[in-house]
């Protein structure tokens, strides 16, 4: 079939994006993670509406900060898929453990109310935001953090940005502030090998928000392997000191010519979140990151 554009109808009814096959393939590994870690999940779920030990509500929230229309269209097929909202939320329900709420922001109005319609008919509780992804996750931690239903609930963002530049650290500094929280990373690949030598050059560069402060850690030096080892080091390192562990377990998403596009990996605080993602991301075995 050919193309739709981004406004077009869907087989819903509702506007939906065109995606390339490989966006199977990391809704997959998003349900993995929330299928396999629904008994964690469940026993906060389950005290939602009752006392916890410490005499607060608990609850689990789901975030997704670059959510779409929540559905799209394979490129070059008939083939419908969930967008990572929409798939996410249907595991969580699947699982007998479904979020107690969705928080969902992206730029594009008509796209955001597309996948909160969306999520509302499979009965999901959703608040959204029209904000840029910065901004939608400083208000989100501000809510979850004062809202006593949530304050010691165990929540979950999958980030998924369309390149490294999206991947701005103030996200991952907002959403670290809460008690609990395990996070999904969309990390570019394309932007990591293909585009090293721009991002290295520029006065101002996808590094600078990915990555702030990395000019004067970062030592340019050497082969483009090992400054992007340093590069990535450098970002764990400031992750690490938000109290929060990045993965070494990760799963390489590629495109149809077996082209690396980018990785997954989770940051989270508690290790049983990693022992998890060590077996929704790796079923294949893969190598370590950059291996």
């Amino acid at each position: 079939m050919a193309a739709i554009s981004e406004t077009e109808l869907a087989d819903d009814g509702m506007i939906a994006e065109v995606v390339g096959a490989w966006a199977k393939n990391k809704h997959e590994h998003l349900c993995r993670y929330i299928d396999i870690s629904r008994a964690a999940r469940k026993g906060f779920v389950h005290s939602f509406r009752s006392k916890t030990p410490h005499g607060t509500t608990a609850g689990a929230a789901y975030i997704d900060l670059f959510c779409g229309s929540g559905r799209s269209v394979i490129r070059g097929t008939n083939e419908w898929i969930d967008g990572g909202a929409v798939a996410a939320w249907k595991m969580s329900v699947k699982g007998l453990a479904p979020f107690s709420e969705i928080f969902i922001s992206d730029t594009n109005e008509q796209k955001l109310r597309a996948c909160e319609i969306r999520l509302k008919a499979l009965g999901a509780k959703v608040t959204a935001f029209v904000l840029p992804a910065v901004d939608a996750a400083k208000e989100i931690a501000l809510e979850l953090n004062q809202h006593s239903l949530h304050k010691h609930g165990l929540h979950f963002a999958f980030i998924d940005p369309f390149g490294l530049e999206g991947l701005d650290f103030r996200i991952i500094e907002s959403l670290a502030v809460l008690k609990r929280i395990d996070l999904l990373i969309h990390l570019s690949a394309m932007d990591l090998q293909r585009n090293l030598t721009i991002n290295i050059e520029a006065e101002e560069s996808a590094f600078d928000k990915f990555a702030p402060g990395w000019r004067d850690s970062v030592n340019c030096v050497g082969t483009q392997y090992l400054i992007r080892q340093r590069v990535v080091e450098f970002w764990r390192q400031k992750i690490t000191a938000l109290q929060m562990w990045p993965s070494t377990e990760h799963k390489l998403i590629t495109g149809q010519k077996s082209q690396p596009l980018y990785w997954l990996l989770l940051a989270a605080k508690h290790p049983l979140a990693h022992s998890l993602w060590e077996t929704a991301s790796n079923p294949e075995g893969q190598g370590a990151l950059f291996g």
